[in-house]
């Protein structure tokens, strides 16, 4: 058994401390623009961040101003130049919460988690192939940068059924108008509803920006760190014993891997003895110089300074560390002959461990056509990867990659059009020949039509490296797999006005690469197609109710190794309102329901799930029953949720679960209350 490392409560109880003294104020959003002041009383910024102005007289009796306890906040995501703000809504739960409605886990929060709808790995170039854990990561391309006028900090506690726990908090400021700093840290920890079950996620981010003074120079910094850490059981020895429960607790049942015998959750036990261990650590710079024109603003009081970029030199650096690793610590040699059909020595410990260190430097040119849109340009770049393998105390493996890039964006002024094309070509190295090509428009059809996009995406992607003979992770017939090409078609319709939102998805796949059992892999060398559609409709039942709806259809063409429900559908009935002055309230019914399918089995041994075609399951529709509140900054989140395992043959008892696969069930009655509190210092 292992504790929390003790940094981490540290910084948690910094920061609560550090907000104790907040005052809430108004949150307040608007777009800055690429410019500073040089006016007498403009607004300047104190040692802590704080905005001040220049003192203008010392009156004791001056009328207080009903914005000094406001706030102006925005962020861009990596590599968008699109200001987004702070989302304050409550009535869906799930744009808080690590694991999306569309995705299932093996019955328990922070195990290995995959989407019941069709999506396929679509990023060329190398790829270790572990994506179980996913999920639950902090990345790159869901890195915000904040720009603020007052430092923001946000808490957030859930607590779950058996001890489950998740813990955020965010906390981000500027120092200065042209330098921010955030940083970010979850952590969850859930014991599990049956043995050998207990999983743990440890994300760290730190991030910060910088503009010089002229505006000419600027600088991205993004830290992350990553960890799962994840028990595996392999499933129920026999789950027909669901039925006859003693204590109607699946924790009494035997698992098929892991420690046999009697066992107790422990909500500090962050340990895996038989399981999963994952590890990355990334630190990403990016920088930059443009040239261009001066210009200025002269207002009534003000001087504005103001630059436009023409062309800019860009370089960015990203060094990743990536640790995998299946552990079992307590193997029963009969175990694995019985269930995985695996001989192994018995009470001879497991450890399978591939670690790579991927060197990434990217030089890119940029010129935008327009100075007064920002938001087009064209962009020119090539890129050299190395990379170093280690997979025990002496097989090595070092390899690089150089492939070009390329990318047009353009966001018009009056934003009408939105139009983005990307492309990679990898010229060199391991993974030469793959390619990436994405192409998406855009365009506002009218303010009451909204908006339609369509697009096109193409991969063409080597075999993941965990089907090489040098992995130590265990594959009985690594052979000479073809590059996988999968090619997306898509369409969406927004139309926010009237809360619609219609998409479609058309892919065509070929050389498609899965599993199909514990320890072997295959190819399909048929061609195959997904078509997915889905729609999302709010209605307006009356004044304070509606009915929020979610479906999702999609189909394979023949035989394809892919196991997906024909229909996903949630649907949220929620009685909702601004009721007194600051209270806003959700609360109401959800349902999430999906047809009977061949569920995918799970591989602990490599994290994968795999395809089969023999046992299907049948489940009652998920219902949670939720209580969800505003009250000015702090948001409170109450949910019972799995509704439907009542059992009305055992009297009130939730002992009816759902499977997730055939030796996997879910979870049973699960009560979640949580808070999220964010502080204005």
């Amino acid at each position: 058994m292992r504790l929390v490392k003790r940094p981490f409560f540290g910084l948690l109880f910094l920061l609560m401390g550090y907000t104790l003294h907040a005052q809430t104020g108004t949150l307040r959003t608007r777009n800055l623009g690429n410019q500073s002041s040089t006016q007498g009383n403009a607004i300047a910024y104190d040692r802590n961040g704080r905005p001040m102005r220049n003192s203008g007289g010392n009156d004791s009796l001056k009328t207080r101003n009903s914005l000094a306890d406001s706030i102006t906040i925005f962020y861009r995501y990596f590599d968008s130049t699109r200001n987004r703000t702070i989302d304050s809504s409550i009535n869906d739960f799930y744009t808080r919460f690590p694991l999306p409605y569309q995705y299932q886990s093996l019955g328990n929060y922070g195990t290995a988690a995959q989407s019941l709808l069709f999506t396929p790995f679509m990023r060329p170039g190398f790829d270790a192939g572990f994506h179980a854990y996913d999920i639950y990561q902090f990345t790159i391309q869901q890195t915000k940068f904040y720009q603020t006028t007052r430092p923001y900090t946000e808490l957030a506690y859930l607590l779950g059924s058996k001890a489950e726990q998740l813990i955020n908090v965010l906390h981000t400021q500027n120092r200065k108008d042209n330098f921010n700093f955030s940083l970010e840290y979850r952590f969850s920890n859930a014991p599990g509803n049956v043995k050998n079950q207990n999983a743990s996620h440890n994300n760290f981010r730190f991030t910060s920006q910088y503009k010089s003074p002229n505006r000419k120079y600027g600088l991205y910094f993004i830290f992350l760190s990553n960890k799962a850490a994840s028990s595996e059981n392999g499933g129920l020895q026999n789950v027909k014993r669901l039925d006859s429960l003693s204590l109607n607790d699946p924790y009494e049942l035997e698992t098929r891997l892991g420690r046999s015998g009697a066992a107790r959750r422990n909500p500090f036990n962050t340990g895996v003895n038989t399981g999963n261990i994952y590890k990355e650590s990334t630190l990403f710079i990016r920088h930059f110089y443009d040239f261009g024109k001066k210009d200025s603003l002269v207002t009534d009081s003000t001087t504005y300074k103001i630059f436009y970029p023409r062309f800019r030199l860009e370089h960015t650096l990203r060094y990743s560390s990536n640790s995998y690793q299946f552990i079992d610590n307590a193997v029963d040699s009969l175990l694995y002959e019985q269930y995985f059909n695996r001989t192994v020595l018995d009470r001879v410990n497991i450890d399978y461990n591939d670690r790579w260190t991927n060197i990434v430097n990217q030089f890119s040119m940029l010129t935008f056509p327009d100075k007064n849109n920002q938001s087009q340009f064209i962009k020119a770049g090539i890129a050299l990867q190395n990379l170093s393998g280690r997979f025990d105390s002496i097989l090595r493996k070092s390899t690089y990659n150089i492939y070009a890039l390329g990318e047009y964006r353009n966001r018009t002024k009056n934003q009408v059009w939105d139009i983005e094309a990307r492309g990679e070509l990898y010229l060199n190295g391991w993974n030469a020949g793959d390619y990436e090509a994405w192409i998406s428009m855009k365009r506002l059809l009218g303010k009451k039509l909204g908006y339609l996009n369509v697009g096109f995406h193409n991969v063409n992607r080597s075999p993941s490296f965990i089907f090489d003979p040098l992995s130590r992770f265990p594959i009985d017939n690594r052979t000479n797999f073809g590059k996988e090409n999968v090619v997306r078609l898509f369409a969406n319709y927004e139309n926010p006005k009237n809360g619609l939102r219609i998409s479609g998805n058309y892919y065509v796949v070929n050389n498609y690469i899965y599993f199909d059992s514990f320890f072997l892999a295959k190819q399909e060398a048929t061609l195959f197609n997904v078509f997915h559609v889905s729609l999302e409709k709010k209605f307006k039942l009356s004044r304070y109710w509606n009915w929020y709806t979610e479906i999702h259809f999609q189909q394979k063409t023949g035989q394809a190794p892919v196991n997906i429900p024909s229909l996903l559908t949630r649907n949220r009935i929620a009685f909702e309102g601004n009721f007194f002055t600051n209270l806003f309230l959700s609360t109401g019914l959800e349902i999430r329901y999906h047809t009977p399918y061949k569920a995918d089995g799970y591989s602990p041994f490599v994290g994968r799930y795999f395809y089969q075609n023999a046992e299907t399951i049948s489940n009652r529709p998920d219902i949670n029953l939720f209580l969800h509140f505003r009250i000015k900054s702090f948001k409170g989140f109450v949910r019972f949720e799995n509704l439907n395992t009542l059992n009305t043959s055992k009297g009130f008892e939730f002992s009816k679960l759902n499977m997730v696969s055939s030796v996997y069930p879910s979870l049973g009655l699960w009560t979640r209350v949580g808070v999220w509190w964010n502080f204005i210092n």
